[in-house]
């Protein structure tokens, strides 16, 4: 199964997220990486490299980021870790996550995992 990893600046909001999509799939590997170390809302370059770590698999990696500096803080992870198994997606971060997480645990490819996270911009709510 595709991992994923939830990028955003605050733990709540990164956990939460990951509680929903877990709704859709309890076995897709999933990590949370929001704010800093000390609880504080930021993003934390460490906290990316371990949530990635722990759910990146031969199945390949998405990882979905709530906005700015955690787009570019995921930008620097990546290029340390040198995967080419793993992708950025620029989508809703709550829809996506949903998306990605039915995707993956329906045995769906990386890139189409990716696309079914792109495809959250398209989601109307009414």
């Amino acid at each position: 199964m595709v991992g994923i990893v939830v990028v955003s600046h605050s733990a709540h909001l990164a956990e939460g997220v990951i509680e929903l999509a877990r709704l859709v799939s309890a076995d897709c590997p999933i990590a949370a990486a929001g704010g800093l170390e000390d609880g504080s809302f930021g993003t934390s370059y460490e906290r990316i490299m371990n949530a990635v770590e722990s759910v990146h698999n031969e199945d390949g990696t998405l990882i979905l980021m709530d906005m700015g500096s955690a787009v570019m803080t995921t930008e620097m992870v990546l290029e340390d870790l040198n995967y080419e198994n793993i992708r950025m997606a620029d989508c809703p971060v709550v829809e996506g996550a949903i998306a990605a997480a039915a995707a993956s645990s329906g045995g769906m490819t990386l890139e189409e995992t990716y696309q079914e996270a792109l495809s959250a911009k398209n989601v109307q709510k009414f």
